[in-house]
């Protein structure tokens, strides 16, 4: 846990989210900023700064998390199909360095995003 990371203070319950499925070691909600009419972020409550570090210290989580983000698209009733982004590296967008996946969906998503 890193107490700078706003993702661990989400996990610690020192920022509020919008929590709608919790695990063990996997949390995800609501993003405040939704990009899509469901936005949805899935993080490991453990830290680790990016998808590469994750897949590389702790694989078995990584498969979990991608089994919460297949799980929530099926509840959230994402049959027409979704999006899930993973943005690795200040290059690839990534914001906070948390690893995280946001799963968008609710809509026709066009190529390139936004």
């Amino acid at each position: 846990m890193s107490a700078d990371c706003l993702f661990c203070r989400i996990v610690a319950g020192d920022i509020p989210a919008t929590v709608i499925h919790e695990t063990d070691r996997v949390l995800a909600f609501r993003d405040i900023a939704p990009q899509a009419p469901v936005h949805v972020v899935v993080i490991p409550k453990d830290h680790h700064p990016d998808l590469n570090s994750l897949t590389v210290a702790d694989p078995a989580l990584a498969a979990e998390l991608l089994g919460v983000v297949g799980d929530l698209a099926r509840t959230e009733g994402l049959s027409h199909g979704h999006r899930v982004v993973f943005n690795t590296g200040a290059d690839g967008g990534q914001s906070v360095f948390h690893v995280h996946a946001h799963l968008l969906g609710g809509r026709a998503l066009g190529w390139p995003p936004g």
